[in-house]
């Protein structure tokens, strides 16, 4: 899952960044309005974590820009300002979820899971389909029980694909949520680990529809 951190604060932008990928999400961090503007516009994300209080553009008209191009991306508002009104301004401006300074990294996780569940049209916190079951907070993976040891972007290429079954997922799409700015990607790389997929949880799993992509089919 690709996520857009929206943070001036130096220290909590570096110390949230490495939380995330250390998570196994693709991460990019802005420092502004202007630039959150600018990645939201040409970008896409599962998830957005935006602070209010930014340089040269506040994060509310940021997010009343993002709603205005009907864009449904789910944005989590993580500041300081923590009056009633301020949080009641936020979520009625378009937010799904808000979380006040200083947070517990472990609830910020948690929300994060819980708005990319809501996201992919689910409840219930453990993805499963037909003999495979995978447990996004643990990172459990089995397949007919057994227990099976995924990599880091061997779970990053899986998990979207079993959050919408049905939906065709293109490379360059699974990139995306695979690699952040800073990250290198090789030509080859998702069908990699695509590969090394359908070796652990069987060949039947990940379908490819020639030209276009990849999907785990509807039941």
């Amino acid at each position: 899952m690709r996520l857009l951190l929206v943070e001036d604060d130096l220290m909590i932008g570096e110390s949230v960044l490495d939380l995330l990928r250390a998570e196994g999400y693709a991460v990019d961090w802005v420092r502004t309005g202007q630039t959150a503007d600018s990645a939201l516009i040409t970008e896409e994300y599962d998830l957005v974590l935006l602070d209010l209080g930014l340089p040269g553009k506040d994060g509310l008209d940021v997010l009343r820009d993002l709603r205005k191009r009907k864009t449904r991306t789910p944005v989590l508002i993580a500041t300081a300002r923590d009056a009633v009104p301020q949080r009641v301004l936020g979520l009625d401006a378009g937010a799904d979820d808000y979380i006040v300074k200083p947070y517990d990294l472990e609830e910020l996780l948690a929300r994060i899971r819980a708005l990319l569940r809501r996201s992919a049209g689910r409840a219930e916190p453990v993805y499963e389909y037909q003999n495979v079951s995978i447990n996004p907070v643990t990172r459990e993976v089995s397949v007919d029980g057994q227990a099976v040891l995924l990599s880091s972007r061997e779970w990053a290429v899986l998990e979207p694909l079993l959050a919408r079954p049905g939906l065709i997922l293109s490379r360059a799409q699974l990139e995306e949520k695979l690699f952040s700015w800073k990250d290198e990607v090789s030509s080859n790389a998702v069908e990699v680990y695509i590969h090394g997929l359908r070796k652990k949880l069987g060949a039947q799993l990940i379908q490819n529809i020639r030209g276009v992509g990849y999907l785990i089919p509807k039941e």
